[in-house]
């Protein structure tokens, strides 16, 4: 079975408990306004990769990895997929499972990823910027944290308010020959102040949000 995707990165510090490997997927039909990964959606524009050879890719990595981060795009648009890659990280992987998804968690929570105990965490919701952003771990104030089995419960502990664990919000860069990639969920405004920075010190931005 194949996967559409987008990118994978390791280490991913901004998207979870310690350093995790980072896949996102391509393609994505909810388009959330001001969603800051619209490089995601045109499923046209990723790469087709099989999943015993993606495991494969994982596996240098599994050793030093504390858990495994799917995004995207929206993973769920692949559901067949998503189970088998999940199944196979499951079987090699001690970590966590964390998966971001702009559904709704009750559509999500009968889904055979999740009634099979594949996903730790599970963050749901679609983004709305006009909630709030004020939340670890969520691009918006509306989406919900799941934490679906006893070693999300220990790594990821929530307080009365119902809020994880609270730290600043920080980005990953991931650069290379011609592009930057980007992983975290930023502050507000964030990206304007960043092009500004740049633009101070002669560089030009062109980001998949504009």
């Amino acid at each position: 079975m194949n996967v559409l995707l987008s990118r994978i990165h390791f280490p991913v510090t901004t998207l979870g408990y310690g350093r995790r490997i980072g896949i996102w997927t391509q393609g994505c039909h909810i388009r959330c306004p001001g969603c800051v990964s619209r490089d995601t959606w045109n499923p046209e524009d990723g790469y087709t990769a099989s999943l015993p050879d993606l495991l494969l890719q994982c596996r240098r990595w599994f050793d030093s990895a504390d858990g495994v981060t799917i995004s995207g795009g929206e993973p769920f648009e692949q559901p067949e997929a998503l189970f088998e890659l999940l199944t196979m990280i499951r079987s090699a992987h001690s970590g966590d499972i964390l998966v971001f998804s702009g559904f709704e968690r009750d559509f999500l929570l009968p889904h055979p990823v999740i009634t099979d105990g594949l996903v730790d965490v599970l963050v749901s919701g679609p983004y709305r910027s006009e909630i709030g952003q004020t939340l670890t771990l969520r691009g918006s104030d509306n989406q919900r944290i799941d934490l679906l089995t006893p070693l999300a419960r220990e790594r990821y502990p929530i307080d009365i308010d119902s809020r994880l664990w609270e730290s600043p919000r920080r980005m990953d860069f991931f650069p290379t020959d011609t592009t930057l990639f980007m992983a975290g969920i930023p502050e507000p405004d964030w990206g304007e102040s960043f092009r500004t920075a740049l633009a101070a010190r002669g560089f030009a931005c062109r980001t998949s949000e504009q």
